[in-house]
């Protein structure tokens, strides 16, 4: 198994051609708390979380993921990690620096297997932030993201092979093979996972909330609000964790979250689960049907950012 270098989940930044409209609906319908902005390009904490911001926003003529980013312990792990890739053949966008983003740093960033742009960093400060309280109905953390790629078992294997991720379970068709992979970095059940899609974009972020009722005030809030909902509310079977999935104003699908698994990577061994089972998909039998629509909502368009960098 591939030495782990990296942490955690940090942060995914994402560029949209409407930046007020999106800024918006991630402040004061999705929760998030603007911590940082220039009036092109915003950087939204979660409350209830140390990393300085969990989604950014940039100003852009094209909608992409400008980067997802990752957590190191340390500078000289960034350093190993930085050269071990390169030693591979990955590209690099940068070397190894001191980061000008909130919390500074040190980091890199390089293009995956299909062209997105990934950031790890270490020795960014901790933002002063804060308990959620019982019935506060905003999110925590940043959970997980999921991927569409066109690529999965590629893209899959660049993940496991260069980062040290581990494959925690696998969703299958009886007819199509497997399906998604969720991969994890740490004892969370997954901090990232590969969906097979038709072209690389992000299938969706996904949010923690503090618990049932404070994730249940959310997705009901949403409702509300006329926020497209796209699927749920329920509980998966991979995982544990209840979802209900939303669209954001560029057709980005989004997820309120809470009571992901935590595991004992030391005993845990893969499943594989067929989700055309109702109880995989929705172990509580309260959601809309998983169909066709829903997961043509999740290819979202394709990304036009890859093997590009992002101006920053």
């Amino acid at each position: 198994m591939t030495e782990r270098l990296i942490t955690h989940l940090r942060h995914v930044d994402l560029a949209v051609p409407d930046h007020a409209r999106q800024l918006e609906f991630y402040r004061d319908a999705w929760g998030l708390r603007p911590e940082h902005s220039d009036g092109n390009l915003t950087f939204l904490a979660a409350e209830g979380s140390p990393e300085q911001y969990v989604v950014r926003l940039r100003q852009a003529q094209d909608k992409r993921i400008d980067l997802i980013a990752f957590g190191a312990a340390t500078a000289a792990d960034v350093d190993r990690l930085a050269t071990r890739l390169a030693g591979d053949g990955v590209q690099l966008v940068h070397e190894p620096r001191e980061l000008q983003t909130p919390g500074g740093g040190y980091g890199f960033r390089f293009f995956d297997h299909e062209g997105r742009t990934v950031e790890v960093s270490s020795d960014v400060a901790v933002r002063e932030h804060r308990k959620i309280e019982a019935g506060e109905d905003v999110p925590v953390r940043l959970s997980h993201v999921v991927l569409n790629s066109a690529d999965p078992d590629g893209t899959r294997r660049f993940y496991e092979r260069h980062l040290g991720f581990a494959l925690t379970d696998t969703l299958m068709h009886p007819h199509r093979g497997e399906m998604m992979w969720f991969l994890r970095i740490n004892a969370w059940h997954h901090s990232l996972a590969i969906a097979r899609g038709p072209h690389p974009s992000l299938h969706h972020a996904s949010f923690e909330m503090r618990g049932l009722d404070e994730y249940m005030r959310g997705t009901g809030r949403l409702l509300r609000a006329g926020v497209e909902k796209i699927w749920g509310p329920g509980r998966h079977l991979a995982g544990n964790n209840t979802f209900s999935y939303f669209l954001d104003p560029h057709g980005n699908t989004l997820e309120y979250t809470t009571e992901l698994d935590e595991i004992d990577e030391d005993t845990w061994h893969p499943h594989i689960y067929d989700f055309t089972d109702p109880g995989v998909s929705d172990q509580w039998g309260t959601a809309n049907a998983m169909n066709e629509f829903v997961a043509r909502r999740s290819f979202n368009d394709p990304d036009r950012g890859l093997f590009v960098a992002p101006p920053v």
